[in-house]
């Protein structure tokens, strides 16, 4: 496992609940060569004495070095702990999600503020309809299909979409995709709520289609 040792006083944005590490907060990187070269691997953040700080995926392509997983050192991890955040993630809005209106765009998971960076989910149509996701970050990128089985688990759509944020997936050293990751590609247009309105949009790629 790599182990990410940040510089003298560069802990304290950690431990205040920052969940991101510069590589300009980095002082040194140690581990094999090919786990460094691998976007979103695990890796264990400590201070400049040596003391745990962190679990982290590090990403050498990204200017964000590190997106901490968990300050725990006691919490792996692991599959079961993405299947954790993502259970935990849409009961947290389930009520929300159940109330919408089915033409509207949903938020489902919603990245650092869920346990997982980079991730945002948004519901289109309830049970029946879709989920789009967007994976801007390594740490996610590489947890995908766990992170969609998860999905589809906890919220009974079989429908899941990858959008890509373009110029966030660049960033992070990670091809731009857009694909059908479990069951069926939403159609290139459909009506969405937004506030009194509704507008013909592609869900896919978020464009608005002009009226």
């Amino acid at each position: 496992m790599l182990i990410i040792t940040i510089k003298q006083g560069k802990e304290k944005s950690l431990l205040s609940g920052d969940p991101w590490i510069y590589l300009s907060a980095v002082e040194k990187i140690e581990g094999r060569p090919q786990e460094r070269g691998k976007p979103g691997v695990t890796a264990i953040v400590q201070s400049s004495a040596r003391q745990f700080l962190a679990r982290a995926a590090y990403n050498a392509k990204s200017q964000i070095a590190a997106r901490v997983w968990t300050l725990r050192e006691d919490e792996p991890v692991d599959h079961a702990m993405m299947k954790r955040r993502v259970q935990a993630a849409v009961a947290r809005r389930a009520v929300a999600v159940r109330g919408a209106d089915p033409q509207a765009l949903v938020m489902v998971i919603d990245g650092e503020k869920d346990g997982l960076p980079g991730l945002l989910v948004h519901s289109y149509g309830g049970t029946g309809g879709y989920l789009v996701c967007q994976f801007n970050a390594a740490g996610v990128d590489a947890w995908k299909v766990t992170i969609v089985q998860a999905l589809i688990a906890a919220t009974g759509c079989a429908n899941v979409f990858e959008r890509s944020d373009e110029l966030l997936r660049k960033g992070e050293g990670l091809p731009v995709i857009w694909r059908a990751l479990a069951g069926d590609e939403p159609p290139q247009r459909l009506m969405v709520r937004d506030g009194s309105r509704l507008l013909p949009t592609d869900i896919r790629t978020g464009f608005v289609y002009p009226r």
